[in-house]
């Protein structure tokens, strides 16, 4: 699909009667293929464009691919702001990306900086934004909305921890369910993402399948992550599970830099010793699914 999406204007007018799927692949490497009606997008569109104060002609930013639904979503939402799509070298009121790329706007992307800086308004979802990420990109002046959904909901359905018009959110047993207009027949839609609401707002807690196991101690994975990322912000970490005959499972980590010398003492320190790692790797380019989330099942085959 081109950035013109005339095939997309033909969908959300209603002429078009070839369906929209989109495929989507979770962290245990499952693929799903997941209808997406023209009415969910004009109203994941219009609860953004009312959530962000969007007004006819302002315009969006296309830096993810339309293979995804955040792709779609930044296409439709350009139809119904009735503007031009706008690429990386022109400016935009509003874009979309992951946290991958503004850790690399952050971290010598120049051009892709002074694009979000910019703007009126940058969405950042598909994967968790660690505070420090998000601090930083403040002090840069980027103006960061956090999302938070996934295809089956159309997207990205709650900023900043509040849900958009017509959302619904409810904490069953510690996992995050979801109910989107148009999505799902209106029924809820279960993930495996702990958390809780806080003053109002949803608090995403981390993963239910991202703690392991290992010489009976609980470990979370992500907990693990955003730990570095605020000790090290200038560094990407990814942390896997690897088996072990001896432990059941030990912590791997990935990093696309020489790890910092003192890295595991300050983990052993602040997290408790079953946190440091037990073997560790720098590879170039860390594996990825979709366009936000880091391929874990691909990690742990490279050790």
């Amino acid at each position: 699909m081109n950035t013109s999406s005339p095939w997309l204007r033909t969908y959300l007018s209603g002429e078009s009667s070839e369906p929209l799927v989109i495929s989507t692949t979770g962290t245990g490497g499952e693929v799903k293929k997941v209808l997406i009606p023209a009415s969910a997008l004009i109203a994941s569109a219009n609860s953004a464009h009312k959530y962000l104060g969007a007004k006819l002609g302002d315009s969006w930013s296309l830096l993810l691919p339309t293979s995804h639904i955040a792709g779609i979503n930044v296409l439709t939402r350009s139809i119904l702001l009735e503007s031009e799509i706008k690429t990386i070298d022109q400016r935009a009121d509003f874009t979309s990306i992951v946290p991958t790329q503004l850790f690399r706007a952050l971290n010598g992307d120049h051009n892709l900086l002074s694009h979000l800086q910019s703007a009126k308004c940058v969405l950042v979802g598909g994967a968790p934004l660690s505070q420090s990420i998000r601090n930083q990109a403040e002090l840069a002046g980027i103006k960061v909305v956090t999302t938070y959904g996934m295809t089956e909901t159309c997207g990205g359905c709650v900023y900043d921890g509040i849900p958009l018009d017509g959302v619904s959110i409810q904490i069953i047993d510690g996992l995050i369910e979801l109910k989107v207009p148009e999505m799902n027949s209106g029924d809820w839609i279960k993930t495996k993402d702990l958390g809780e609401i806080v003053d109002g707002k949803l608090k995403i807690l981390g993963r239910v399948d991202d703690v392991i196991i290992s010489g009976g101690e609980n470990i979370s994975l992500d907990k693990l992550e955003k730990y570095l990322e605020a000790k090290f912000s200038n560094q990407l970490f990814v942390a896997v599970a690897l088996p072990d005959e001896k432990w059941g499972e030990i912590l791997g980590l990935v990093s696309e830099k020489e790890f910092p010398s003192e890295m595991n003492s300050q983990i052993a320190n602040d997290l408790g010793k079953f946190y440091v790692p037990k073997t560790s790797k720098v590879i170039s380019n860390i594996p990825t699914i979709g366009i936000g989330k880091f391929d874990r099942s691909a990690i742990a085959k490279l050790f």
